[in-house]
């Protein structure tokens, strides 16, 4: 048994076994009061005033107590983040990784300028940690990339991929808990959807292009070193010609 679940840790992908092996640490690390939550959740006025930019990236990493709810979002985190990065992101660590971070980025600002408007400001104060909200963006976005998959709830009734956000939304209302969490993940996820399969086919453009330095930190394909006088420069791909 602990050897199945040895092989099956080491046959993640890369990104998936990272994210998934620090929500872990980090959530047991607080149950066990080696690390203080108080240190790690989003908290603007110390991340502008007292330059606590951890707070950025760690509050995407505590799941909260470790209890059933725990289990749910950590089978999800890696179901859904190793179907993505194994299949549609397949030799793309680069732009799976950027699809995290821009979700990360949307979701951070979303609360931050929430917290700003009346009326609603109150209940973005009380979502301190994203790290469902960030783990529903996968389920989201992997929905949208596969919406024919036929899925079964609990084996209750049977429904296609592309009605699995709105399902777990349900469920999440159904069991009392805030669908804030949810819906803020639904909405990263449709805004990295619209910009990266949607606008494109319409524009020919892709605004979410990844940074060549991030590209650079994962190198999917082996990089051949040439000197100088030896190198031959071919013609772009007729698809580039005709992007800004």
């Amino acid at each position: 048994m602990a050897q199945a679940v040895e092989e099956w840790y080491k046959q993640m992908p890369i990104i998936t076994r990272s994210y998934l092996t620090a929500a872990i640490v980090t959530t047991i690390g607080c149950s066990l009061d080696i690390i203080s939550p108080y240190n790690l959740y989003l908290n603007p006025r110390l991340v502008m005033k007292q330059y606590q930019f951890w707070r950025l990236v760690t509050n995407f990493l505590y799941f909260r107590k470790m209890d059933l709810d725990f289990l749910f979002h950590m089978f999800f985190l890696a179901r859904y983040c190793k179907l993505l990065e194994e299949n549609s992101f397949r030799g793309r660590t680069a732009d799976f990784f950027y699809m995290l971070l821009f979700g990360a980025t949307v979701l951070t600002g979303i609360v931050l300028v929430g917290g700003m408007i009346p009326y609603v400001s109150e209940s973005f104060a009380k979502i301190i940690f994203l790290s469902n909200s960030l783990t529903f963006m996968m389920v989201y976005v992997w929905s949208k990339q596969n919406p024919f998959i036929h899925m079964s709830f609990l084996g209750l009734f049977t429904f296609t991929a592309a009605y699995l956000p709105w399902v777990l939304l349900g469920f999440s209302i159904l069991v009392g808990a805030s669908p804030w969490v949810d819906l803020l993940g639904m909405i990263a996820g449709h805004a990295y959807y619209f910009l990266e399969d949607v606008y494109p086919r319409m524009t020919g453009r892709r605004p979410l292009k990844t940074p060549s330095f991030i590209k650079a930190l994962f190198a999917d394909e082996p990089v051949v070193l040439a000197h100088a006088g030896n190198v031959r420069f071919a013609a772009p791909p007729a698809d580039e010609l005709h992007q800004d």
